[in-house]
C-alpha cells in the first residue's frame, strides 16, 4: 500500500530530525540540542501550526 504524500513529509521531516543523533540518558554533557531531543515535538508542533492555518482558511 502507497503511504499518503503528506504521512510521507512528516516522516521524512522525522528521519532528519533523528539522523542528527538519538538522546541517550546519562551520555550527554549536558548541553540539550534541541534538533536532537525534541525532533518528534518539533515535528508534531509544526503540523499542528499547520492544521491550524488550514483551518482558518477553510473557514473564510
Amino acid at each position: 500500500m502507497r503511504v499518503p504524500r503528506f504521512l510521507a513529509a512528516l516522516l521524512g521531516l522525522v528521519d532528519k530530525f533523528e539522523e542528527r543523533g538519538v538522546h541517550v540518558p546519562g551520555e550527554d554533557n549536558g548541553a540539550i540540542s534541541p534538533w536532537r531531543d525534541f525532533g518528534w515535538l518539533i515535528a508534531a508542533w509544526l503540523v499542528a501550526v499547520g492544521v491550524f492555518v488550514l483551518l482558518f482558511a477553510f473557514a473564510t
